[in-house]
């Protein structure tokens, strides 16, 4: 007897960005994340579910040491990464806009090697006008006559970040007009029962308000197509590296499961056999963490060799210094220019084209780089993923930018220059204290908070508080993170989707001989 009932479940990874194995590269220590551990739960439910599809969301190729190994130094052999899927029997990928990082002999190869389909529907060749890089959609069949539709979509923003002689031959076309043509095939043509829609991208909107939470650019595009896109049953998305679950917008349930291998999206949906086929007639989503789960050893296994050579390499000098950049005293490393922030920002405004530029030395853990400089030292130095923003800010938010990283001290007490207790308590909060280079200040901790900057210069004039500057800083920054208000909403001139331990070890490696310089641009001082 057939049965009148069926359970479809639907399990997402995305943002994996290359974590395979549960490591932090920076000093070999167990991490809680990664796709070994991920393995044990799409094994779990597999063995408690018969009907189960496996979908990556995109921004798998590329994010660790690892990957950087296989596409920069050794790619002779298959991509460790794709070997991976294939074993998990993975049964779609999506193309993400992290995939063009290495260029497209690494993505093409890639695509060549895996043993699944690609989809992206909305990326076409220029001049066929056709879905190039992947296929727009899958049909899973299962038993009982149940269609399954998975539309690939894929940020059509992509344009705004990557080199353009990458993405030369293609076209990124809008998700939701893309989207509509699509979904009416797969209903109409294809009769598919069910619908997921598996987007490269997250959401512009709060998924309870509707409103607004960035600019409307289209890099983003999720709430749109759950209020514009009839017959969406499910909405995959990334991007964002945003935990959200257990959410439905205009009947679409919807999911993201953060990134870097940390959770798996979990989507059940349950159907029964109605007069015109079947019918959907619940569905939830939820996540399932990584964080206590084994890490499954074959996994590991596949990647073993590559993992040995990625070790080695990671210890190689990949340049050298000439000069100091060892950290000894972080006080003294925030209180007055020195040549390992000077460096970093040195590495931003060269990536960027731009001339002003703020970092931070994000934590008291810093070594700083010795004379011969390793792929671990980039990775134990610079401990964020972050990628980098130019945005245009007018001269008065840089004066309010340096006021907020002024508030980094307390007040002088006429012994020595002290954290601001604020910084450090709850939690250290040292990456919340920028320091420029290309303008001239000096931070008197002397002065009440709010009215410490000063001097300002730019090019040795004072800073024009009106006119309008171009700045490169981190994505974090440059969203207003760390309660830098200034910075939120201002224009994007220029995204650079790289990881900046990626964009530092190509400056070393392209010059072999760094000269570690201190100009002296600024500095804190006290009455």
């Amino acid at each position: 007897m057939p049965s009148d009932d069926i359970s479809l479940i639907i399990l997402e990874t995305s943002d994996i960005h290359g974590n395979m194995i549960p490591i932090d590269y920076a000093n070999n220590e167990k991490a809680k994340n990664g796709i070994s551990k991920i393995a044990t739960i799409i094994r779990e439910e597999r063995n408690l579910n018969e009907n189960v599809i496996l979908i990556d969301n995109g921004d798998m190729l590329q994010g660790t040491p690892l990957t950087y190994y296989y596409a920069k130094v050794d790619s002779k052999d298959k991509n460790p990464i794709i070997e991976v899927l294939n074993f998990l029997q993975y049964d779609a990928a999506v193309i993400g806009n992290h995939e063009f990082n290495y260029g497209m002999d690494i993505l093409k190869d890639s695509i060549k090697q895996s043993n699944f389909p690609w989809l992206s529907a909305n990326i076409i060749d220029k001049n066929s006008l056709e879905p190039t890089l992947g296929k727009p959609y899958i049909i899973k069949n299962f038993k009982e006559g149940l269609k399954v539709g998975i539309l690939g979509l894929t940020t059509k923003y992509i344009p705004n970040w990557e080199n353009p002689d990458i993405i030369a031959e293609l076209d990124f076309q809008d998700v939701v007009k893309t989207a509509e043509k699509w979904i009416d095939i797969l209903k109409k043509k294809e009769r598919v029962d069910v619908v997921v829609v598996s987007y490269h991208g997250g959401f512009e909107r709060d998924l309870d308000t509707g409103k607004p939470t960035e600019s409307l650019t289209g890099e983003n595009q999720a709430y749109e197509l759950c209020k514009k896109v009839k017959d969406i049953d499910v909405l995959l998305t990334g991007h964002q590296h945003r935990l959200i679950y257990n959410k439905c917008i205009n009947g679409v349930v919807v999911v993201q499961p953060g990134n870097a291998a940390k959770a798996i999206g979990k989507v059940e949906i349950n159907m029964k056999r109605g007069k015109n086929g079947w019918e959907v007639i619940n569905k939830s989503s939820k996540l399932i963490f990584s964080e206590n789960k084994a890490s499954q050893v074959e996994v590991e296994n596949i990647i073993n060799d590559i993992e040995k050579d990625t070790q080695v390499w990671l210890d190689k000098a990949i340049g050298n210094i000439n000069g100091n950049m060892v950290v000894k005293d972080y006080m003294d490393i925030r209180t007055k220019d020195n040549a390992l922030i000077e460096f970093i920002n040195k590495v931003q405004m060269d990536s960027a084209g731009v001339d002003i530029s703020n970092t931070a030395l994000f934590d008291n853990k810093s070594k700083g780089f010795r004379n011969k400089v390793t792929m671990r030292d980039i990775v134990s130095n610079y401990v964020y993923p972050n990628t980098l923003k130019v945005i245009k800010i007018k001269g008065s938010d840089i004066k309010k930018a340096l006021e907020k990283s002024a508030s980094y001290f307390a007040n002088y007490d006429g012994e020595s220059i002290k954290v601001n207790p604020k910084f450090s308590i709850p939690k250290p909060q040292h990456y919340n204290y920028d320091m420029w280079e290309g303008i001239e200040y000096e931070i008197n901790v002397s002065k009440p908070i709010g009215s410490r900057i000063t001097k300002l210069n730019y090019k040795g004039k004072p800073l024009d508080t009106e006119k309008e500057y171009e700045v490169v800083m981190n994505n974090y920054r440059a969203g207003g993170g760390g309660n830098y208000d200034m910075f939120k909403g201002k224009p994007v001139i220029k995204d650079i989707p790289i990881d900046m331990s990626e964009l530092i070890a190509n400056y070393i490696l392209s010059r072999g001989i760094i000269e570690a310089t201190v100009d002296g641009n600024w500095k804190v001082v006290h009455d």
